[in-house]
């Protein structure tokens, strides 16, 4: 019988622990020569990872995995979250992602949490100028190496596989992302689990529905691995499922860019571990949607950029955001999405 652990979410948020540096490993470099750090708490035997930053314009896991780590670093030796679980951490794997995009996550407007408490959520119009993520080929999520021998990988990449393998096989493994929009928070899980993860899954719809969201809920047919389970949950892609997307598409180039995914890397190692991904979206919209997307690598603005832009140089930004309101485009507070 497994016993199941919940953690102290808002004593964690409230803490605003972080971990020390002189606690962490230093795992590697970036690209850039900015430092990658880890963290391994705890010495249970449930092995847990946990990585956050993959892609570039999705700021909140790493915030969220900052505070977590900070926390369990604070806690006594013998606090059961660190005597059951041994934690291995990785709350930021693409610095050099965050400092391209600081333009924009760096500014924030005051908001109300579900809660009512004070909160910060980040502005569209700035997110929409400023916002670049990696294509594919440089992308973190799927750049992981195939093998110990494969020096091709990023270097972030090859870092977080040095780190985490010794530690496999692992019993959970979880990236933490963002989507631009959305009209709730979304899930993807391991596909084999889907019939042992009843429990969270009603665990987390709940949460979302006591916190006054709803999860996004879309059934893309297997399109890059996406197979929906159920209500807000699908099944995660893996890069068999992208190169097949792409070499359909025409696109035998890309299709060759896509390395192994996190989950694959940790499926890799042995063990039947569950891989789960968050999607929290920046950005709130009504169910029917609208085209809110970061500009494209090659600067090109759809027509909702162009008049999104337009109207804020005319108006300014506080008349444009209150009209975004009254259509259901909201930022989602930063705590929520924590």
């Amino acid at each position: 019988m497994t016993t199941l652990m919940a953690l102290p979410i808002e004593e964690i948020l409230a803490s605003e622990d972080r971990p020390s540096p002189t606690d962490a490993h230093r795992i590697g470099n970036s690209r850039q020569g900015r430092d990658l750090l880890g963290h391994r708490l705890g010495e249970g035997q449930l092995q847990v990872s946990l990585i956050g930053g993959c892609h570039a314009d999705e700021p909140v896991g790493p915030s969220m995995l900052a505070r977590l780590a900070g926390w369990l670093q604070a806690q006594v030796a013998d606090h059961p979250l660190l005597t059951s679980v041994t934690w291995s951490i990785v709350p930021h794997v693409n610095p050099d992602g965050a400092a391209r995009n600081a333009a924009w996550t760096e500014v924030t407007e005051p908001l109300r949490d579900h809660l009512g408490e004070p909160d910060l959520g980040y502005e569209l119009n700035r997110y929409l100028a400023a916002a670049v993520r990696e294509l594919p080929g440089d992308d973190i999520e799927f750049g992981f190496p195939h093998d110990p021998e494969d020096r091709e990988a990023r270097p972030e990449n090859r870092a977080v596989a040095d780190f985490l393998r010794p530690q496999a096989p692992f019993h959970l493994h979880a990236s933490f992302h963002g989507m631009g929009r959305a009209p709730g928070p979304w899930f993807l899980i391991e596909h084999d689990w889907a019939t042992r993860t009843v429990a969270l899954r009603d665990g987390l719809r709940s949460q979302v529905r006591r916190m006054g969201y709803r999860c996004f809920d879309i059934d893309r047919g297997g399109e890059k691995g996406f197979h929906r389970i159920d209500v807000g949950f699908s099944s995660r892609p893996d890069s068999r499922a992208m190169r097949a997307h792409f070499e359909q598409g025409g696109e035998p180039e890309v299709a060759a860019l896509f390395r192994p995914s996190s989950m694959e890397l940790v499926r890799g190692f042995g063990g039947d571990p569950l891989t789960f991904v968050s999607e929290m979206p920046l950005f709130l919209v009504p169910e029917e949607d609208l085209p809110i997307a970061p500009i494209s690598a090659t600067g090109a603005k759809d027509g909702f950029h162009a008049w999104l832009m337009k109207r804020t140089e005319r108006d300014g930004w506080a008349a444009v955001r209150d009209e975004l309101e009254t259509l259901g485009v909201r930022p989602m507070p930063i705590r929520d999405q924590m």
